[in-house]
């Protein structure tokens, strides 16, 4: 039996709207409620916190090459200083059809990092939302 997963980052009882309140920088906040906003429609659950810093939604299962079992949210966001980090939109070169049309970001693997949600293209946004949530979402 694979040995269960042991990550610092796991769902907490945190409070999403508290947290993004706190937001300091203004446009990052809004970004920030803004793909939450989406993310929240796009999945039809609820947002959890996940550690002290990420908001994800649903969750995925995975196996590591070690045999460690492992669960994640399927796909979630965190407004960070220099970026909105947006999780689970880029796993293994994944989608790389809509993220040349998507608008300026740059990516780290699983990550989508954006300065300007406005800039994006948001019909292309929407679609790498549903496409990731439709492929990592387990349960």
């Amino acid at each position: 039996m694979a040995d269960r997963d042991t990550r610092k980052t796991q769902p907490t009882d945190g409070d999403v709207a508290a947290y993004l309140a706190a937001v300091e920088h203004p446009r990052r906040r809004e970004d920030a409620l803004a793909a939450l906003a989406l993310m929240r429609e796009v999945s039809g659950v609820e947002p959890r916190m996940w550690g002290a810093s990420m908001v994800g939604f649903g969750r995925q299962d995975y196996t590591t090459a070690d045999g460690r079992q492992h669960q994640w949210f399927a796909i979630g966001l965190a407004p960070r200083k220099a970026a909105l980090t947006l999780y689970g939109l880029t796993y293994y070169d994944s989608n790389r059809d809509l993220l040349d049309r998507l608008g300026p970001h740059t990516t780290g693997k699983g990550c989508l990092y954006v300065k300007r949600l406005e800039e994006l293209d948001q019909d292309v946004l929407r679609e790498l939302v549903e496409r990731s949530w439709q492929a990592n979402h387990t349960g």
